[in-house]
């Protein structure tokens, strides 16, 4: 169970709800229907299952193709004993590939996965796996799982090299697919309970279209009319093992709403993560003295683990922390949760919050699914194309260019 606080004022979000809903039946955005159609994937997935033996999972792609994938598998975590280790190689740098290089073997399963087909990253990455594990595509040609829309470029080296394929809908942007093979593949095979991410984000989703979570489109409405005040969003969770969720929110959020809009205007709000309580302790300063441009949505977690309790001891010198005595670790960051949620919000800084009662696979279904909701929300009102990036695609021609013409460093 997942609860909202409810922060903003009543508005008339009739006219953003049905402008969702619009762009949901007109299917030109398909993450909508994902916690549905993703079900279709199981089978072919528990055919691999039983036909291949791998010892864990290597992940090449980048962006969209990684991040949501790999914050669901650290929220995960700590609620499986026996799960296969996923790895992730995201980014060209030489060295982290050099160290995570030793736990790749004859025994990793690898999942290529971009969209397009033609991430600059992700093939490279590709290339200098093949080459450095001196693997022969025509005789290991099992050890791979390409992730790819249909007929793209990765999708025909695939078929030339009898790879197994899965696809993303062709309307499924990158950073709204981890609902999508790009993340079901990968966390089922490792060996997590997907079917209940996709169950709490149909159920979520299925409340939201009765308007029983409008809660959701008052926030997008409050962020929209105060964006020119309020620039900045900052996403502050209470639990270390959200931490990668935060990454997915943050390219969720700026790729999708930091556009010039179809007015002219540049527009969007900057996201922020934050992790409690370590950044109570130096970013708490700047939101509460600093500039009031932000707004700050809390995430916390009633139910981490209660069972480590801070011991009854007096230490000399260190009385004034006696006060937490006996109570455990979890109440104490809860505590400290509320009492920043309280500080910010009697010096009138915007917050709200997010409470789940534990972490489990339906909760971040949801979570999964609120924030792409409110995001198409407040692409609607910031009058934006939500689902592109024309402001990357520049830095990526010059790129090439460069290569082409031989100006390298």
């Amino acid at each position: 169970m997942v609860k909202y606080s409810k922060e903003w004022k009543e508005v008339d979000y009739n006219t953003l709800f049905q402008a969702l809903i619009d762009e949901m039946r007109s299917q030109k955005v398909g993450y909508y229907y994902l916690p549905k159609s993703s079900i279709k994937l199981f089978e072919k997935i528990e055919y691999i299952k039983k036909t291949r033996e791998f010892k864990n999972i290597v992940i090449i792609g980048v962006g969209g193709s990684s991040l949501g994938t790999k914050a669901i598998y650290s929220a995960l975590k700590p609620l499986y004993q026996n799960y296969k280790e996923l790895i992730f190689l995201e980014n060209p740098d030489p060295l982290e590939i050099k160290v995570k290089l030793p736990k790749i073997n004859k025994e990793s399963l690898f999942l290529v996965i971009s969209k397009s087909g033609n991430t600059i990253e992700t093939i490279s990455i590709f290339k200098v796996i093949l080459e450095q594990l001196n693997i022969d595509l025509k005789k290991d040609s099992d050890r791979f799982i390409i992730i790819t829309d249909k007929e793209s470029s990765l999708d025909k080296f695939a078929n030339k090299n009898k790879i197994s394929t899965f696809f993303i809908p062709k309307n499924v942007g990158g950073r709204f697919s981890v609902l999508s093979a790009v993340g079901i593949v990968p966390l089922e095979l490792a060996g997590f309970n997907t079917k209940n991410i996709l169950i709490g984000a149909k159920e979520f989703l299925d409340r939201f279209l009765n308007k029983k979570e409008t809660h959701l489109l008052e926030k997008a409405i409050f962020f929209a009319k105060n964006s020119s005040q309020i620039k900045v969003n900052i996403l502050f969770v209470y639990s270390s093992f959200l931490e990668e969720f935060t990454k997915w929110y943050i390219q969720l959020w700026a790729e999708s709403l930091g556009k010039i809009n179809k007015d002219g205007k540049r527009v969007g709000l900057s996201p922020i993560s934050l992790i409690g309580s370590i950044d109570q302790h130096s970013f708490l300063q700047l939101i509460m003295e600093g500039p009031r441009d932000k707004s700050v949505t809390f995430l916390k977690v009633e139910n981490l683990d209660d069972k480590i309790k801070i011991p009854n001891l007096n230490l000399d010198f260190l009385e004034n922390s006696n006060f937490a005595n006996g109570y455990s670790l979890n109440t104490l960051l809860n505590s400290e949760c509320d009492a920043t949620f309280e500080s910010l919000k009697s010096n009138n800084i915007p917050v709200d919050m997010i409470t789940l009662d534990k972490i489990s696979e339906e909760n971040i279904g949801e979570l999964i699914i609120y924030y792409e909701l409110l995001t198409s929300a407040l692409g609607i009102l910031l009058n934006v194309n939500t689902y592109n990036q024309p402001g990357v695609e520049l830095g990526k021609k010059i790129l090439k260019n460069k290569f082409i013409k031989g100006q390298l460093n």
